[in-house]
C-alpha cells in the first residue's frame, strides 16, 4: 500500500502545491458539482418560510426518512419489527421519544448495521473524529454532500460571502511536512482559492511568516478553527502589528469559538468573528446570524434537546439529507444552552446561546509551537472507542484510549504514525489504555488535558 502522506512530503514544494490544486479540484467537483445551485437557491428561500411552514417542512423529510431506515437499514428493521411501531406514526419531535438514543461509540462498533441495503449510487466515503477522540467512518452520497455545503453556504452567504473568494485556511490538514524549519508555512489550492496554512508550525518565531504571506496575498476571508485563528491574532496583538489591509471577513468551524478567542481575533483583525457548528454526520446544524444569535437549521435536520444538567441540553438529531446511512437519535457527545428568546433578524427556528461542543485546548510541542487541532490524529482510527490526550509538560504527552472490541496492534502503530505524521519526531509519546476516558463535570470528554501553563 503506498504511504501518500510519506510520498508528498517527500516532493518538492512546487509539486506539493500541485497536489494541493489537485486534491481542491476533486473537492470542488464532489461538494459544488451538480445540483448544487439548486439546494442552494432552494435552501435560501426557505428563508423566506414562517416557522409553521418550517415545521411542516421538517416533519415531512423526518417521515420519509424514518420509513426509509425502517425498510432499508437493518438496524432499524430489526428494532421496528422488534419492538411493534409503526414508522409512519413516527412524524414529529415528540413522537422520536419512541427510538433509542444512539451513542457514537454504538454506530462505531456496528457501523454495517447502520448503513442502507441497496444505498443510492454515487457514494464518496467521511470520515470524522470530534469530541471523543473516536474515528468513524461511513457513506455518503453527493447530493447529501451538497446539500449540506448549501445550508453552510447560506448561512456564510447572510454576512455577504460568496462562493469563489479567496480564503486564508487555518485547519488541521497537514499541508507542510511537520520537519520543515524554513518558509513557506503553507500552500495554494487555486481551484478551492485557497491558502492552506499550515497548524503545526504556529509557534513565536515563525508566524511572522505567516503574517509576511497574508500581507502578500491579501485574501479577504479568513476560515479555520478559532483557537489558530486566536494564536495568529494574539501575536499580532502582542507585537502590535498588523495585516496591512482589512480582512472582510472571519468564519470558524470544528470547534467551539470561546468569548476570550472571539475577543482576540476581533482587537486583531478589526471584524467580528462569525460561526456555525455542524458535523459530517449532519444531524444538526446550527448558523450564527447578523445579530450574533446561533440558529437551529430546522429545515436541514431534526435536532432534539434533552435535558442534561441545569441550563444545559444535550443535542441529539436526525439527518433528513443521508439516505446510505440511518442516524436517528444520534448523540454526537455536545451539549447547548437553548435561548427562550426570539432574534432580532427575525427567521425561524430555535435560538441557541452557546454550544459545548469540540472545545479543544492546545497541547505544546517543545519547539514553543501550540497545536489545537489534534482530533485530526484520530480520524482514521475507526477501532478506538475514545481517546483523550494528558500533557504535563511541553514535547511530551499521553494518549489515553479507551479501544474498541476490534482494536488490534497495528492500530496502536497507525496511532503513532499519525502523531508522527502531524507533530513530528521530536516528541516524547506514551500510550495508556484505559476502560472509559474520564469525563468532566458537565460529563464531556475533553480531547486534551494540559497542566502547561502558556495557554491562550
Amino acid at each position: 500500500m503506498v504511504d501518500r502522506e510519506a510520498l508528498y512530503r517527500q516532493l518538492p514544494i512546487a509539486l506539493q502545491n500541485l497536489v494541493c490544486s489537485v486534491e481542491g479540484h476533486r473537492i470542488q467537483r464532489t461538494r459544488f458539482g451538480r445540483r448544487f445551485r439548486q439546494f442552494l437557491t432552494q435552501a435560501e428561500h426557505r428563508n423566506t418560510w414562517t416557522s409553521e411552514e418550517i415545521q411542516e417542512y421538517r416533519n415531512r423529510c423526518l417521515s420519509a426518512y424514518v420509513q426509509h431506515s425502517a425498510a432499508h437499514v437493518p438496524f432499524y428493521r430489526r428494532w421496528f419489527a422488534a419492538h411493534n411501531v409503526d414508522p409512519r406514526d413516527l412524524h414529529t419531535l415528540s413522537d422520536l421519544r419512541t427510538l433509542p438514543v444512539l451513542d457514537k461509540w454504538i454506530v462505531q462498533e456496528r457501523v454495517s448495521d447502520f448503513v442502507s441495503i441497496g444505498p443510492p449510487k454515487r457514494q464518496v466515503s467521511v470520515r470524522t473524529s470530534g469530541t471523543t477522540g473516536a474515528g468513524l467512518r461511513f457513506p455518503t452520497t453527493r447530493d447529501a454532500l451538497r446539500r449540506q455545503w448549501a445550508v453552510w453556504w447560506r448561512y456564510r452567504r447572510w454576512h455577504g460571502l460568496v462562493p469563489g473568494t479567496w480564503c486564508a485556511y487555518f485547519g488541521g490538514r497537514t499541508v507542510v511536512p511537520p520537519g520543515q524549519s524554513g518558509p513557506p508555512f503553507w500552500r495554494y489550492n487555486v481551484p478551492g482559492r485557497q491558502v492552506l496554512f499550515s497548524a503545526y508550525h504556529m509557534s513565536s518565531r515563525y508566524l511572522d511568516w505567516y503574517i509576511e504571506e497574508l500581507r502578500a496575498t491579501r485574501p479577504p476571508w479568513l476560515h479555520g478553527y478559532p483557537s489558530l485563528l486566536a494564536l495568529l491574532a494574539r501575536h499580532m496583538v502582542d507585537n502590535n502589528t498588523d495585516l496591512g489591509y482589512q480582512v472582510q471577513w472571519v468564519t470558524t468551524g470544528a470547534e467551539n469559538l470561546l468569548f476570550h478567542q472571539s475577543h482576540i481575533i476581533e482587537r486583531a483583525l478589526q471584524v467580528r468573528p462569525r460561526q456555525h457548528y455542524g458535523m459530517a454526520e449532519a444531524i444538526a446544524n446550527v448558523s450564527e446570524c447578523q445579530y450574533g444569535s446561533l440558529h437551529v437549521d430546522e429545515d436541514f435536520a431534526a435536532v432534539e434537546f434533552i435535558p442534561s444538567k441545569g441550563k444545559e441540553f444535550r443535542i441529539v438529531g436526525c439527518s433528513f439529507s443521508n439516505p446510505a446511512v440511518g442516524l436517528l437519535r444520534y448523540d454526537p457527545g455536545d451539549v447547548a444552552t437553548v435561548s427562550d428568546k426570539a432574534c432580532l433578524c427575525g427567521r425561524s427556528g430555535r435560538v441557541v446561546t452557546a454550544i459545548d461542543g469540540r472545545q479543544e485546548d492546545y497541547i505544546s510541542l517543545a519547539n514553543g509551537a501550540r497545536v489545537s487541532c489534534v482530533n485530526q490524529i484520530f480520524k482514521p482510527l475507526v477501532n478506538v472507542r475514545e481517546a483523550q490526550i494528558y500533557q504535563r509538560h511541553p514535547g511530551e504527552f499521553t494518549v489515553r484510549i479507551a479501544p474498541g472490541e476490534h482494536y488490534q496492534d497495528s492500530d496502536e502503530d497507525r496511532l503513532r504514525y499519525e502523531i508522527r505524521t502531524r507533530l513530528g519526531d521530536d516528541f516524547q509519546v506514551e500510550i495508556e489504555y484505559v476502560e472509559a476516558v474520564e469525563r468532566s463535570s458537565t460529563g464531556k470528554i475533553r480531547l486534551v488535558v494540559s497542566e502547561v501553563a502558556s495557554q491562550i
